[in-house]
């Protein structure tokens, strides 16, 4: 396992003991500083760091510098995200209420000593000032320890500064309140993104802990990466499929939702392949393993839900780098207040720093800093319910720019599972032996079209009786069987050959065949329309999509014929591969360069095109490895209505983002004119710096329990 992690980048880490979101920035800034680490990302919402593993005692020194009690740990490759939290904050959690009690009842005795007027102010000092130890200590240790190691302007340094300097004007109580109700906030808001990772993990749990290999007549649990390929395993009822592979022993049903969406159970028997993450539902199967656990689907989606908190939105980004400068500038501020305000109004010098140190209260900008990388978790957390993976949260902001689609047609707007309509020998041929004679001469292609002709065969296939064997990408095959030369494809791939072909008018896709030099007939095949694809792309244009394109290698009549049926404006055809990356070029350099364009396949030749696209998107169903691994935004079930209803996804957490933010600003805004001008206690500024940090996590949440799509999904494929 080692090995296989020093060949990887950057992989996955759980992160836990930072239970502040502007360490998190603090430590990947002091990540970027180091040789190796400038790709590091800290993943706050999510409780995850990613790295190159070849640096880890760098960044374990980084973290003991930084956050001493930051730990990491290599996510296990058996699961897709942790079970449970085990952050600081959740560790002490049982000690804390008892901590933060104990502070409040000494500030309560301490307002009762002042209340009595007890004729010497030490008893209620004494007592403030042990409320204050109590609730503040972690506050006031961690930001000794950050100034030590010049990390001066903090969440910690603000809290620190602004308390201390009410002691420092007399105002005990409300430095010991400030501090109390601080701590508390941050008791309720640690607790409220805890609760929330645990529940969008909830969303993205896809776990295979352990699989029974069968060996020597014996049972043994092991890891599923330890597994080679050809192994015996078994799946009890209740299990989950650990490994790809194909049913050798028993029968069963199986639940395929997790990968497929598919919710009607599958029955499988000896021969049927079964995906790694399917559920064994009620017997006793074996089956055995055709890919190594690295190669299986669960491993593609764990890979795909690992990195998704890796790729930062621009919106997150910037907000980092607003942190950093937004609160050394309002320390400014506050330290200007000092003086000024004595100067231009009738203010004395105790009120003016008691102005300051609301400001500094006011100025900490957890409400940021939490509720947007949290709102764009929960985003990704809410398309995994949906059957929907995405690469990173940039992919929700790139997808509220798309205004063009442009969609692949076979596998993605229609079935991708063709259907033999008609034979159609020419000279000697006769209809049997012209599709034995196709089934043979493709019985080395794994194209669909290929596929369907060996089905419609339906005999056994003699590939071993094809002595040389060429793919031409987008065109068909050339093979040598029994001495004769043998052409299956366009008419295209005829005629580059010297064979002239008809030009059927039936709508179709067409496999022509030539024998010896000579043309011996064709098969027309035809390929469905998905059921939900016309609701697709009705949805897209109510939804203000401004153009949508389907590229298709098929014949013009039967292209313009989908692209009809469905109302698509633009339609491209007969494109080879490489004509499909010109025509997508082409859309781009048409597009207006503030909007972006989706581009949405599923086959081997469509991973470039993907690639290409501002956002690319893959049937993950039907897909190739290579489109899926090319793909921002992954379609599991691979059905068409996902993509609308994805859209509407990022909309509405676009729309949480921004509130959050707008939310904030005012808030905070609010709060500083009031306290610096209209006289508001500094701890009713805490209780509302806080509570807006506690709302915006809320709001954040909404994304997860509030939302519904009004796009319904008649069939599920």
């Amino acid at each position: 396992m080692a090995d296989v992690l020093k060949t990887e980048k950057n992989i996955r880490y759980e992160l836990s003991g930072v239970d502040c979101p502007t360490c998190a920035i603090g430590i990947e800034q002091a990540l970027h500083g180091k040789d190796g680490l400038e790709t590091a990302v800290v993943d706050f919402a999510g409780g995850a760091i990613r790295f190159n593993p070849v640096y880890e005692e760098t960044v374990i020194s980084v973290l003991k510098d930084v956050e001493p009690n930051a730990r990491i740990k290599a996510s296990s490759a058996a699961e897709v995200l942790p079970d449970a939290d085990t952050s600081t904050i959740n560790r002490i959690f049982s000690f804390i209420p008892l901590r933060l009690l104990s502070s409040l009842v000494l500030f309560a005795l301490g307002l009762t000593a002042l209340s009595l007027e007890l004729g010497t102010p030490w008893p209620e000092w004494i007592l403030f000032a042990a409320s204050y130890a109590l609730a503040g200590y972690p506050v006031v240790f961690g930001a000794v320890r950050n100034i030590l190691k010049g990390r001066i302007i903090d969440e910690l340094f603000l809290m620190t500064v602004a308390t201390i300097g009410a002691f420092a004007i007399g105002e005990l109580p409300e430095a010991a309140a400030v501090m109390l109700f601080y701590a508390v906030g941050e008791a309720l808001q640690d607790r409220a993104v805890s609760r929330s990772r645990d529940a969008i993990r909830g969303t993205m749990a896809l776990r295979v802990s352990t699989a029974r290999l069968v060996s020597d007549n014996e049972v043994r649990e092991v890891s599923p990466e330890s597994v080679g390929i050809g192994s015996i395993i078994e799946i009890l009822p209740g299990d989950s499929v650990p490994l790809d592979g194909m049913v050798t022993e028993g029968e069963s049903w199986v639940d395929t939702s997790a990968l497929t969406g598919e919710s009607v159970p599958r029955r499988v028997s000896p021969g049927d392949t079964l995906s790694a993450g399917f559920i064994n539902e009620d017997g006793r199967i074996r089956l055995q393993t055709t890919k190594e656990y690295g190669d299986s689907a669960i491993a593609k989606v764990k890979k795909l839900l690992d990195e998704a908190s890796s790729r930062k939105s621009k919106t997150e980004m910037v907000l980092s780098r607003f942190a950093a400068i937004y609160t050394p500038v309002v320390v400014g501020l506050a330290a200007l207040l000092i003086f000024i305000l004595p100067l231009f109004f009738d203010w004395t010098f105790s009120d003016s720093i008691y102005s300051a140190m609301i400001l500094l209260v006011i100025s900490c900008p957890c409400a940021l800093v939490v509720s947007v990388p949290l709102a764009y978790f929960a985003g990704i957390g809410r398309a995994s319910r949906d059957k929907t993976l995405l690469r990173g949260s940039d992919i929700l902001d790139g997808l509220s720019r798309v205004k063009t689609f442009v969609f692949d047609k076979t596998g993605t707007l229609t079935e991708g599972d063709f259907r033999l309509q008609s034979i159609v020998p020419a000279g000697d041929w006769d209809s049997e032996s012209l599709l034995q004679t196709a089934a043979e001469v493709l019985s080395l292609s794994n194209h669909p079209i290929a596929r369907s002709v060996r089905d419609a065969w339906g005999g056994i296939t003699e590939s071993d009786a094809v002595d040389s064997f060429k793919e031409i990408k987008g065109k068909g095959v050339m093979a040598e069987a029994g001495g004769r030369r043998i052409l299956a494809g366009s008419s295209t791939l005829l005629l580059q050959e010297g064979i002239s072909s008809p030009n059927p008018e039936e709508p179709g896709s067409i496999v022509h065949l030539a024998v010896g030099g000579k043309y011996a007939g064709y098969l027309l095949l035809s390929d469905s329309i998905k059921q939900d694809s016309a609701e697709a792309i009705s949805e897209l244009k109510a939804m203000g999509t401004r153009h949508l394109v389907m590229l298709t290698g098929d014949r013009k009549d039967r292209g313009e014929q989908v692209a009809r049926s469905l109302g698509i404006d633009e339609v491209k055809s007969e494109l080879l591969p490489e004509g499909k990356m010109a025509a997508l070029e082409d859309i781009i350099t048409r597009s207006p360069e503030d909007e972006g364009v989706a581009f949405i396949g599923d086959g081997l030749n469509d991973a470039p095109v993907i690639l290409r696209a501002d956002i690319g998107m893959a049937m993950g169903g039907s897909g190739t490895d290579l489109a899926i691994e090319s793909a921002d935004v992954v379609f599991m079930d691979d059905n068409p209505i996902r993509i609308p209803r994805l859209m509407n996804l990022a909309r509405f957490t676009r729309r949480i983002v921004i509130g959050n933010i707008v939310f904030a600003l005012v808030i905070k805004l609010g709060f500083m004119v009031l306290g610096v001008f209209a006289g508001l206690p500094m701890w009713v500024a805490v209780i509302g710096d806080v509570g807006v940090s506690i709302l915006a996590v809320l709001n954040s949440l909404r994304i997860l329990y509030g939302y519904k799509s009004n796009i319904v999904i008649k069939k599920t494929i």
